[in-house]
């Protein structure tokens, strides 16, 4: 019996991802970083040695662990600066053909219904290449950025459930696979029976 195997590429939106230092060699190109043409080359990399996906790691706080302190992660560029990864997706998908992308973003840190709207953006505008690494953080320098308390270890993970769930509905039970129309005789686009209030009401979030 056959098995398939997956390439993914590992990649992050910074100059120092899991090797510190190596932007010192001369050959190396992680300073284009902030380049689009950058990122187009990784797609079309990935798609020339026939990777499945490209997948972008991210994290929203500093490294402040060694020493008590940022000074080392700021100095050395541990993942810092870092920048949003979900723009990257739509850079690659379009310098590629069948490359899929794997953003991460953390639950804590963003409303489900704004990040399902973007989430829906990429998928679209990718043709589905899209994939969601979900993460519930875990440096707290990240809550501290973002004016909030982290929550505990299991607390974190029951807000992400609902978060889940709440994403779902939006993504999967509101609009029907045949609500939108196009009759152009009438003007209609959509049919409005055929899209839904999720009328989400949990602990954490209450979206309708």
């Amino acid at each position: 019996m056959k098995k398939e195997i997956s390439f993914n590429a590992f990649e992050m939106n910074c100059i120092s991802h899991l090797s510190p230092g190596l932007w010192r060699y001369p050959n190396d190109k992680a300073l284009c970083y902030k380049d689009m043409e950058y990122w187009q080359n990784i797609a079309r990399i990935a798609q020339k040695g026939l990777f499945d996906a490209v997948f972008i790691a991210d994290v929203l706080g500093i490294y402040e662990q060694y020493r008590g302190n940022d000074i080392s992660a700021l100095k050395t560029a541990l993942q810092v600066p870092v920048n949003d990864p979900l723009s990257l997706a739509v850079i690659g998908a379009g310098a590629s053909e069948h490359v899929g992308f794997g953003i991460t973003a953390g639950v804590p840190f963003e409303h489900p219904f704004a990040f399902a709207r973007r989430l829906s953006t990429l998928d679209h505008l990718s043709k589905g290449r899209i994939g969601w690494n979900i993460v519930t953080g875990y440096l707290p320098s990240a809550n501290r950025n973002m004016g909030s308390t982290e929550l505990p270890h299991d607390e974190r993970y029951e807000l992400a459930d609902e978060y889940m769930e709440v994403i779902y509905k939006l993504l999967e039970g509101s609009w029907e696979d045949d609500a939108v129309i196009l009759d152009k005789l009438t003007g209609d686009f959509a049919n409005p029976a055929k899209i839904h209030h999720i009328a989400h009401h949990g602990k954490y979030f209450d979206v309708p």
